[in-house]
């Protein structure tokens, strides 16, 4: 939502291995790291344990190859008053970063060497696009969306690992709600899962919705979830286990704390969705899977689910954006904050 996209976001790196059961004296603990800035960062990208990309405000890119013990700045020229709200990193040297904003403002950007010299591959010229979020199914294929323009959603696909892009025609989505949008809260209201499945996660209308396409990007159908929605709330992060097996996540960004419908899980790859009740409470903007466990991350916290969803604990109280996972999981938050998270 374009209301939430100049709101303030958090820098935490997060390395999860792994959450010991709640026993007394062993709850995960943050270790904080050093980065040297202060941007603000909600696109992040987890290559492994060592291996993390982050992106942010003021055109800040950064990037890690010592497990956060170290950061670099490798962010593209010229670019100080873009917001990079997401970013996809395939190894150490190869990364695409989205630029959000009206018109012009959203822009894609790759490396191919660390960051040392970028290519702008995308830059959009609709003046009504607003480009959110960007996602990978592999090194080669991934899409990119933006919100509706003369109600209907806007995609991106790329076949050349972000090189170039094409438009998927208006006439393969379905009609948007009145007032529905992405949210570019955490670089995650669009999510992949095997070789063609892909989810959008939408609120800001009469319902919260996540749309799905079986094919690679090129067709999508819109499912209603029970998630609370308004021009504040809604889904604002999916992510898929399986084809069939996933969640959507959001809540009210303007109600931080507020008690809403704010997750509900889909066996059957985003058709139909159910609400859980024992949720974390309030809004919660990532989530993601780490081997059988789930982890969301919100302003006012973290949980972590141990059986897909169903129950939840909350393992931390500080702030975070989003969260993604390798090998191990990062996440990301404000104020350049980086923290491993370990068993305590």
């Amino acid at each position: 939502m374009k209301s939430l996209l100049l709101a303030a976001a958090l820098v935490v790196a997060v390395v999860f291995s792994g959450v010991a059961p709640a026993t007394a004296g062993h709850e995960p603990t943050w270790q904080l790291k050093p980065t040297g800035v202060t941007a603000q960062f909600r696109g992040l990208s987890a290559v492994d344990h060592r291996v993390a990309w982050v992106a942010g405000s003021e055109g800040t890119v950064l990037r890690t190859t010592d497990g956060g013990a170290s950061w670099a700045s490798v962010g593209p020229p010229d670019t100080s008053t873009l917001e990079f709200r997401d970013v996809e990193a395939f190894d150490a040297r190869t990364a695409v970063v989205l630029s959000i904003g009206p018109g012009a403002a959203s822009r894609i950007y790759r490396t191919s060497d660390g960051g040392k010299t970028w290519a702008l591959t995308f830059q959009n010229a609709e003046p009504a696009a607003f480009y959110d979020c960007v996602a990978f199914f592999d090194r080669f294929r991934g899409l990119a969306m933006s919100d509706p323009v003369d109600g209907k959603f806007r995609v991106q696909l790329t076949r050349d690992g972000g090189r170039t892009w094409r438009q998927v025609p208006e006439e393969n989505f379905p009609p948007a709600l009145p007032g529905e949008a992405g949210f570019a809260a955490s670089g995650q209201c669009v999510a992949t899962a095997g070789r063609s499945d892909a989810w959008i996660a939408t609120g800001g209308g009469a319902k919260a919705r996540v749309l799905h396409s079986d094919d690679g990007g090129r067709h999508w159908t819109a499912s209603d979830t029970p998630l609370f929605s308004s021009v504040s709330a809604g889904v604002f992060a999916v992510a898929f286990r399986t084809p069939d097996q996933g969640l959507a996540i959001g809540g009210d960004y303007a109600n931080p704390t507020g008690r809403v419908a704010n997750l509900a899980l889909s066996r059957d790859g985003g058709e139909r969705w159910k609400a859980v009740e024992s949720g974390p409470v309030g809004y919660r903007s990532g989530v993601a899977w780490h081997r059988g466990s789930v982890i969301a991350v919100g302003p006012k916290g973290s949980d972590v689910s141990r059986d897909g969803g169903r129950t939840w604990r909350s393992i931390d109280s500080g702030s975070f954006d989003t969260v993604d996972c390798a090998d191990v999981c990062w996440a990301s938050g404000e104020k350049g904050r980086v923290a491993v998270l370990t068993r305590g």
